[in-house]
């Protein structure tokens, strides 16, 4: 991303970049400044008989057949599709969001739409293009009337979003929206106490533990522009822990 590129996605954030008068150096650590991180398992629980152990052997196309005939929960009955979730399948950035809205649930694809569009330019403003992450819901079908994922469902859904984790095997993930976050973490802290810290989740009973940064949902951020400027400190964060790993 040229210059102009860059300016031209952090005015649609409504950020302004200001030029520091002393530059800080980087750390080559994980360490963004924050609070000490803290933990949270994803052992998942199968919900029915169909979200069965043989889930942890699936490969991509196993994997999307599994989810596209999924009837572990009442939302098969009156999905359009599933959205199983798009993206490079060797990312190092994972972006997991809520649900899908209706949109996502007539096209197939996570985070079209207006918050789509504002995502996209977020990680613009951060040098990424949206086919260089990869990115999913807590839920791979649309709630009735957009209402907010019951545990039952996150449940079911839960083993298949495990399985995409341990597929993609990122450097990071970010959890977007409070819903994203409490269901990643299996925490129930308000977001405001989330963001600004890095978390981390382990994959598996015996894989490795994958950092996890929190920030706001960007249909949230539509409704409330003053956060914007919040979304930016955690997207300069995650560009910080992405440049740290690299080689």
């Amino acid at each position: 991303m040229d210059a102009a590129e860059r300016r031209a996605a952090l005015a649609s954030l409504e950020i302004v970049e200001w030029t520091p008068r002393v530059v800080e150096p980087q750390s080559p650590t994980m360490d963004v400044g924050m609070s000490i991180p803290s933990s949270a398992s994803v052992q998942g629980r199968p919900a029915t008989p169909e979200t069965t152990a043989d889930i942890g052997q699936l490969d991509w196309t196993a994997l999307r057949a599994r989810v596209d005939a999924c009837r572990a929960c009442e939302l098969c009955q009156t999905r359009t599709q599933t959205v199983f979730g798009v993206g490079d399948h060797s990312a190092r950035l994972l972006i997991v969001g809520e649900a899908p809205g209706a949109e996502e649930d007539r096209l197939g694809e996570p985070f079209v739409g207006p918050a789509g569009r504002l995502l996209d330019e977020m990680l613009r403003a951060i040098g990424l293009q949206r086919q260089q992450v990869y990115i999913c819901n807590i839920l791979k079908c649309r709630p009735p009337r957009n209402a907010d994922p019951t545990p039952a469902q996150a449940a079911a859904c839960r083993p298949y979003l495990e399985r995409q984790i341990a597929l993609i095997a990122p450097q990071l993930i970010l959890a977007v929206g409070r819903i994203a976050a409490q269901n990643l973490l299996q925490v129930a802290t308000p977001i405001g106490r989330l963001r600004g810290q890095c978390h981390s989740i382990q994959i598996g009973e015996a894989g490795g533990r994958v950092p996890v940064w929190v920030t706001y949902h960007p249909a949230y951020l539509l409704r409330s522009p003053r956060e914007k400027a919040r979304a930016w400190d955690d997207l300069k964060a995650v560009r910080r822990m992405l440049e740290a790993e690299q080689p």
